[in-house]
């Protein structure tokens, strides 16, 4: 349940190279009053560490495609590789509150949806 009197404890959770610790950077910065942490559940062959972990209020999912996490991170993966990260994440973005391709966008406006999500659910 989200009241005003407690900080909502945010999830962030995807493959490598989508983008999840550049967010939870961002948003420290910039003083968000929300409790955001970086879950890494596409380490975890436990498909619900991110429930075990955290418990989060709210759960972000933000994703990248292949070509991308490799020019983001320099990874040497393969494509077998990010599809098991996805398939570690599978519950996780079934169970997400809100999904972010970030393929196409900055860190600030990666950063600007999530807070305008956040802040949508306290104004309801």
């Amino acid at each position: 349940m989200i009241t005003k009197d407690k900080p909502l404890i945010v999830g962030v959770v995807g493959p490598c190279g989508s983008g999840k610790s550049t967010l939870i950077s961002t948003m420290r910065q910039a003083l968000v009053p929300y409790r955001i942490y970086h879950i890494a559940q596409e380490h975890s062959y436990v498909l619900t560490m991110w429930q075990r972990l955290v418990h989060p209020d709210i759960l972000i999912f933000l994703d990248a495609s292949f070509e991308v996490t490799i020019q983001r991170k320099n990874l040497d993966w393969t494509q077998e590789d990010y599809q098991e990260q996805h398939r570690r994440l599978s519950n996780a973005r079934e169970n997400a509150n809100l999904y972010i391709q970030t393929d196409h966008l900055t860190s600030q406006e990666v950063m600007q949806r999530v807070i305008q999500f956040l802040n949508s659910l306290a104004s309801d």
